[in-house]
């Protein structure tokens, strides 16, 4: 059996303990928050910080406020350009465009309305499927790209990871759904806080209750299964991926008790420089569980170091 069922589907790991609270994600004051139009949808971004730019795109069930220990390590020499994705977080929720495609020209708006037109690329969970996305639509302009736990859907082990049972959320949306989780969404998300954590007392209360806020406004939950229900448009778009590789260096990053190797054997299947590391004792949830490893690993990445 591999790694990421048997670690995802532990019974200690889904009877776990109340986290510990913690302050509520954010990024560091100076920060400054704007919405951006692109075609179909209004994308709240936030941006700090001078020099060569740098795109930090989150997953799912969080928003851009994941990123704050990142962006704090990186604004003195980057500018740190950090948005919501479509539907989520404070972006608008449109009937649709969850596409991989339509959320990578989403970023492509972003950059160019910031004045900018090559960027370092950095995705986890979801925003690591639009960050390869945006890769291959927009070659030439990113300049370093970092992979974290997510997949490719279509390509590499695709269809041995979407058989996973503890992926099974990946088909489950629609209407009665949305009824099933509306006011519950705190109970929906620590689910995948609890389960798919190595520690889940590292995502604290103030962080689930601030996500799961975000996510039960107004339409946010339909987006949010929108965003799977996309993937197999996602797959069909990424078809021959495999014949037109990313030459650009890629940090591929997973969790030993999450993704564990699968994020660099999915860019290895669409990269030709991919730099594999898995961060040990850690799961799905990165930035919360192990910041500082994560941090140093990416700033180093991010600098050509």
């Amino acid at each position: 059996m591999t790694r990421l069922p048997h670690v995802l589907l532990t019974a200690a790991a889904l009877s776990a303990p109340l986290p510990v609270a913690a302050e509520p994600p954010g990024l560091p004051a100076g920060f400054q928050s704007r919405m951006i139009a692109t075609p179909g949808a209004e994308i709240f971004v936030q941006v700090g910080g001078s020099g060569d730019p740098v795109v930090l795109l989150h997953g799912h069930p969080e928003s851009g406020d994941m990123w704050g220990p990142l962006a704090v390590a990186l604004a003195p020499r980057h500018t740190v350009i950090v948005p919501d994705l479509r539907g989520l977080g404070r972006s608008s929720r449109p009937a649709g465009g969850y596409d991989q495609a339509t959320q990578a020209a989403d970023i492509r708006a972003v950059i160019e309305a910031l004045g900018f037109d090559r960027a370092a690329v950095v995705g986890h969970d979801l925003g690591g499927i639009v960050a390869y996305a945006y890769a291959a639509r927009y070659p030439g302009k990113v300049t370093r790209l970092a992979f974290l736990e997510a997949p490719i859907p279509g390509v590499g082990p695709w269809e041995e990871v979407k058989a996973f049972p503890a992926l099974w959320h990946w088909n489950f949306g629609g209407p009665d759904a949305e009824r099933l989780v509306a006011g519950r969404e705190r109970i929906y998300f620590d689910h995948f806080w609890n389960a798919f954590a190595a520690d889940p007392s590292r995502i604290g209360d103030e962080t689930r209750d601030h996500y799961a806020a975000q996510y039960a406004a107004a339409g946010g939950m339909r987006a949010a299964f929108a965003q799977f229900a996309a993937f197999a448009e996602d797959a069909r778009q990424n078809a021959g991926a495999e014949n037109r590789k990313l030459t650009i260096p890629v940090l591929a990053v997973g969790a030993e008790r999450a993704f564990g190797p699968y994020p660099a054997m999915f860019m290895r299947s669409v990269a030709t420089d991919v730099h594999a590391v898995v961060i040990p004792g850690t799961g799905h949830w990165l930035m919360e569980e192990n910041p500082d490893a994560t941090v140093a690993l990416l700033r180093d990445f991010i600098d050509g170091e």
